[in-house]
């Protein structure tokens, strides 16, 4: 169990949650790793990796184009062989693709549900366990895949108003002669502001979808309501954990994909483990604090969870106990 009861967690800052986050990864620490080993570790080895794999197909099929308009140009017959060579590599890269989204799609998802389900259980005072966890993960990966397609709209509008108000302001600039880095600057701090808004958005919709009877538009809607007066918090915290993976993937490419020319295989190898380990970690430690944001939140908002209707819904998943009347929801009530 939390060592923080309901009503103590709404004064939780910064600090607070990072702290609560590490206690349940040291108290709980051989669960949360079996976890991180079966689910968040392959999810953070394809992220850093898939570039080994795409990057060598990429140039060579620049290389082949470059080729093949050098050929073109000669009158040369061996067009045709280059032809069906970059077809073949285009088709490839396709297929690359699609494996790497769904692959990357599907432990996303199994991560957070496992970790938000580990978490709920530890609040509710029931002893989590990997055989529990993973029988509980095919139940509400569907709630949310539902919840990140929704998401996934709202952030192509997102980038898509971004980029068209990015055209906009070049355009004027052009027409009226306005300096247009001043506006340019300020339109790309706004946007990143406003994406690690979302984030936090995202990250509280799938707690909810996890815990609450609600997912999908409805989840990202109560997500939005739920955050308010905690969104600073939030944000700085979702803010850090971009940063981290950010670095992480910074130093794997810069050491690990562009310094292969001049770096050993064994030496490869043993950083790019090192720096995916590093990776899990952080995608664990980002999943925890979610967790922890959600129960904070709701603390916040004075909507303190039922422990016995948590535990009951949490049964219910596990198929250890099945309500009567249909699911039991989490009750909430002013403190």
């Amino acid at each position: 169990m939390m060592d923080k009861e309901p009503e103590e967690m709404q004064f939780l800052g910064v600090v607070g949650i990072i702290k609560e986050s590490f206690k349940i990864l040291v108290r709980y620490v051989r669960l949360l790793s079996a976890l991180a080993l079966v689910l968040v570790l392959p999810l953070s080895f394809a992220v850093l990796a898939h570039t080994l794999v795409s990057n060598p197909l990429i140039h060579k099929i620049k290389y082949n184009e470059s080729e093949l308009n050098a050929e073109e140009q000669a009158g040369s017959l061996d067009t045709v062989r280059i032809r069906n060579e970059l077809y073949s590599e285009w088709i490839k890269l396709g297929a690359m693709v699609v494996a790497y989204v769904v692959f990357v799609l599907a432990f996303s998802l199994l991560s957070t549900a496992a970790v938000v389900y580990s978490v709920a259980c530890i609040y509710s005072g029931k002893e989590p366990t990997l055989v529990k966890v993973m029988s509980v993960v095919p139940r509400v990966w569907k709630r949310l895949m539902c919840t990140f397609l929704w998401v996934y709209l709202v952030m192509i509008s997102y980038h898509a108003a971004f980029v068209l108000s990015a055209v906009i302001i070049i355009v004027v600039d052009t027409k009226i002669g306005i300096p247009v880095l001043p506006f340019l600057i300020a339109l790309v701090v706004i946007f990143l502001g406003v994406q690690v808004y979302l984030n936090v958005i995202w990250h509280l919709a799938s707690v909810i979808s996890v815990l609450e009877e609600s997912y999908g538009l409805k989840a990202l809607k109560k997500s939005v309501n739920l955050v308010k007066g905690k969104k600073v918090v939030a944000c700085i915290l979702v803010f850090f954990y971009m940063i981290l993976t950010a670095i992480v993937s910074a130093i794997f490419h810069s050491q690990i994909v562009k310094n292969h020319h001049h770096s050993k295989t064994i030496s490869r190898v043993f950083y790019g483990s090192i720096l995916v380990l590093a990776l899990s970690l952080v995608n664990l430690w980002g999943i925890l604090v979610q967790s922890v944001i959600y129960f904070t939140c709701k603390s916040y908002h004075h909507e303190s969870i039922d422990r016995i209707a948590l535990s009951e819904l949490l049964d219910a998943y596990s198929g250890e106990y099945v309500p009567l009347k249909g699911p039991i929801p989490m009750e909430t009530f002013e403190v």
